[in-house]
């Protein structure tokens, strides 16, 4: 049984030390003597025929190896967690836990101040880790590395439940004062005017493809790969972006953009909170899901 203990605490060791990137750091979490670690490590070394962090500048960096094995390592220490502390109950007010949220660009800026403001106002216990929505967000749900997944990610497969939170379409945003949009933005002036194109976001492909299917060809003067500076760029420039509402809405009431109804049809979409069926009754997954849909089903007209 000690050495199960042990196996069990070198993979801590593990995921701390490239979290932290310090046997220093990383002993003092776990209550070691920085000795014991470094003889942890050197198991792990030898068990592993790796040398899986190596000395540099700027701390430990991990090899390929490490940087291959953190995901199962971490499925592991999560998997022992769920099995371990299931709670019977749970009472945010006292609960500590971390929460894994995968998330879009767009939702850093729109709904993660809200979860965030939530969180620290009931359940001040409760650590967040905010993590990007890509191909991996499934496995990621599957196997507990995440515990929600909050956009609009329609290839998720059938073992994912969703819960719709409220709908989105389609705005243009212009600085307020733009020399030639007034208070209606048609479409010949839309294409007269040049435009930023936004690379992050799940529902893209729905604008692209309603640029195709209405034969609109924009003139793109900047591309960004995210949302970081696209308000004061509108702001501060005469260039035209074609973006969600609610990421419109957010970045126009920050920045002080007119807002503007897309004068072409584009398809909708519904943003969801999204999680694996084999987690239906945790109980503090149940309150996670519970206030974020009650965060955000206002936003529900219906």
């Amino acid at each position: 049984m000690e050495s199960e203990y042990a196996d069990v605490r070198h993979l801590q060791l593990f995921d701390l030390l490239y979290q932290l990137r310090s046997v220093t750091r990383a002993a003092t979490r776990l209550g070691l003597s920085q000795s014991t670690a470094s003889i942890w490590l050197g198991q792990l070394r030898d068990r592993l025929n790796d040398p899986l962090f190596v000395r540099t500048p700027g701390g430990m960096a991990p090899t390929p190896r490490a940087d291959s094995l953190i995901g199962p390592c971490r499925e592991i220490l999560e998997s022992l967690r769920r099995f371990t502390d299931w709670e019977v109950s749970f009472d945010p007010t006292t609960a500590q836990r971390r929460f894994r949220i995968c998330m879009t660009d767009a939702s850093h800026i729109t709904l993660l101040p809200a979860v965030l403001a939530h969180v620290r106002a009931y359940a001040p216990g409760i650590q967040l880790v905010a993590a990007r929505i890509d191909q991996h967000t499934e496995h990621a749900l599957q196997t507990g590395e995440a515990d929600l997944a909050i956009g609009y990610v329609p290839w998720l497969g059938d073992n994912i439940r969703g819960q719709e939170l409220y709908p989105q379409d389609w705005v243009c945003l212009a600085d307020r004062n733009h020399p030639r949009v007034g208070d209606r933005l048609d479409v010949d002036r839309y294409l007269a005017e040049g435009h930023v194109a936004v690379a992050a976001g799940t529902g893209g492909h729905l604008l692209q493809q309603a640029l195709a299917r209405e034969r609109i060809d924009r003139r793109i003067v900047l591309e960004l790969s995210g949302f970081l500076g696209l308000g004061v760029v509108i702001r501060t420039t005469d260039l035209l972006v074609t973006l969600p509402r609610h990421i419109g809405e957010t970045l126009a009431t920050t920045n002080g953009l007119a807002v503007h109804d897309c004068p072409f049809p584009v398809d909708g979409f519904a943003v969801a909170q999204h999680w694996h069926r084999r987690y239906p009754q945790d109980p503090g997954m149940r309150w996670l899901r519970g206030f974020v849909a009650g965060l955000f089903g206002r936003l529900n007209p219906g």
